[in-house]
C-alpha cells in the first residue's frame, strides 16, 4: 500500500531560496521515501531556472526568496 503527503522542500540555488511542493511516496516495500520521475523534473526544471535568472519560471513553480547578508556590528 502507497501512502503519499505533500511536503514544502527547500531549494538554495546561489543568492535565492525556494519553497517548492513536492509529494514523496511511502512504501512498506521501500525503508525510505522516494519521489516520481515527474517530480524529479519539476525540482531539475526549478533548479535550471534558478541558476539561469529566469525568475519568471521559477515563481511558477515556487515561492521564491533573495537571501540577503546580515552583517552585525559590536
Amino acid at each position: 500500500m502507497n501512502n503519499t503527503k505533500t511536503e514544502t522542500k527547500l531549494i538554495r540555488q546561489g543568492e535565492y531560496i525556494a519553497e517548492i511542493d513536492v509529494t514523496p511516496i511511502y512504501s512498506e516495500k521501500h525503508c525510505s521515501s522516494y519521489i516520481s520521475l515527474e517530480e524529479a523534473e519539476k525540482l531539475d526544471k526549478l533548479r535550471l531556472a534558478l541558476q539561469n535568472n529566469d525568475l519568471k519560471t521559477a515563481s511558477q513553480l515556487a515561492h521564491i526568496y533573495r537571501l540577503t547578508p546580515v552583517t552585525l556590528t559590536a
